[in-house]
C-alpha cells in the first residue's frame, strides 16, 4: 500500500489489500525491518506473516482505520516486502478492491 503525503493517494482511502491477502515473508525480514514481534506470527520454519493476515477473513493488525474510508499502516516504514510490492491500480490492488466492493482504480494511479 502506497503512503505518499499526497492527499489524492487512493491507498489512504482504501486498505483493501490489508484485509485480503496473507502477508508472508522470510522470518528474518521482520527483525531486519524492526517489526515488533507482537505484529508477526510464525507460519513455517523459515516463514512468518503479519499477524491477522493468516485468517479466513484476513485483517493486518497494523492496519488502522476503516476500509474504503480512511486508512493508514501503523508500521509503514517497517512493512515487509509483500506490502511494498503491491501498487495502487495493479492486479492485486484491483482484486482486493473488487472483493470489498470498491470501484476499480484507473490504470496508472499512484
Amino acid at each position: 500500500m502506497s503512503h505518499d503525503v499526497d492527499d489524492h493517494n487512493p491507498c489512504l482511502t482504501c486498505g483493501a489489500c490489508c484485509v485480503t491477502f496473507r502477508v508472508s515473508f522470510y522470518w528474518a525480514e521482520a527483525e531486519e525491518r524492526g517489526l515488533p514481534p507482537a505484529l508477526t506470527e510464525p507460519l513455517q520454519r523459515w516463514f512468518a506473516c503479519m499477524a491477522g493476515t493468516n485468517q479466513p477473513q484476513p485483517r493486518c493488525v497494523a492496519l488502522q482505520g476503516d476500509i474504503g474510508v480512511a486508512v493508514a499502516c501503523g508500521v509503514y516504514a517497517q512493512r515487509p516486502t509483500p506490502c511494498r510490492e503491491v501498487e495502487a491500480g495493479d492486479e492485486k490492488c484491483q482484486r482486493a478492491r473488487a472483493r470489498h466492493g470498491l470501484p476499480p482504480l484507473a490504470t496508472g494511479s499512484s
